[in-house]
């Protein structure tokens, strides 16, 4: 029962953390610290990934209408007055999904490559810390910096191939970083090239889907090629948080949607700071 508890608790934290730019895998870091699943070191790394499935099924419900790029179409055949229901792109959907794919590939690159290297370089408490406080302050300057501009780029569809390209690189930062926050660097990067804060998270949301996707089928191929086994527990805890991930998903999306409608991320960046110097301090 402690066990499912803790796992009650990693679901809350990755529910909140995913979508707020603060960083979820920071938070997963910080919290294994100080409370540790009962579970094999392999699992925990699988677990730590594939926990965003729930969080990714988030988004998929919220927006669905939005990312699924089909509907039906009434056509009259040909050389008839029969009228059928076809299954037709929706119109602007392709191009849609051209701009998150082509924002996908960097971050997807590096993930492939450099998977092991990045976790044994950087999954560790103090980089988490100076990445929280570095991207914390980089979210208070940008903020303060276009105050007074007027964004660009106001919905997806006005979002450009080159511009889909660049967010995509920046998003390379968070793959490469952890405690930089997927979210936080792609919505630094979209804000830096005029894109505006609504549509910045709603791209970074679309961009959580094939990207957390792909990282947690990576993450249990390797699991099972190295021919490790779950147990009955650990699936308990898998299935769990990947529950809980998704209700606390739902309410903090919307949540964020709301409050970025009249507020800007400079909270978010104080946050970070705060939370990294707390981080520096406790491990000393």
């Amino acid at each position: 029962m402690l066990e499912i508890l803790k796992a009650i608790l990693f679901g809350i934290v990755e529910g909140v953390t995913e979508w707020l730019p603060i960083s979820s895998t920071g938070h997963m870091i910080l919290l294994n610290e100080v409370v540790s699943l009962n579970v094999s070191a392999e699992f925990y790394k699988m677990f730590e990934v594939v926990i965003q499935l729930g969080a990714i099924l988030a988004v998929v419900v919220l927006f669905w209408n939005t990312l699924w790029p089909f509907t039906m179409k009434r056509v009259k055949a040909k050389d008839s007055v029969a009228v059928r229901n076809r299954v037709v792109w929706k119109e602007g959907a392709l191009a849609m999904w051209i701009k998150i794919v082509i924002a996908c590939i960097p971050a997807a690159i590096i993930g492939i490559a450099f998977d092991d290297k990045i976790d044994e370089l950087f999954y560790h408490p103090i980089p988490v810390a100076l990445a929280l406080i570095i991207v914390g302050i980089l979210f208070i300057v940008i903020e303060y910096w276009n105050r007074k501009k007027t964004a660009t780029i106001n919905s997806i569809a006005e979002i450009g191939y080159n511009t889909a390209l660049i967010i995509g690189l920046f998003q390379v930062i968070a793959a490469v970083f952890p405690g930089t926050s997927r979210s936080g660097a792609t919505i630094l990067g979209a804000l830096l090239i005029g894109v505006s804060r609504e549509v910045a998270a709603e791209f970074t949301f679309f961009l959580a889907v094939p990207v957390m996707f792909g990282a947690s089928l990576l993450k249990v191929a390797k699991f099972v090629a190295e021919g490790i086994s779950m147990t009955g527990l650990e699936v308990a805890i898998l299935l769990v948080g990947c529950v809980v991930a998704f209700v606390v998903s739902v309410v903090v999306i919307r949540f964020l949607m709301s409050y970025i409608k009249k507020h800007d991320f400079k909270v978010f960046g104080w946050y970070r700071i705060v939370l990294g110097i707390l981080v520096i301090l406790i491990l000393q």
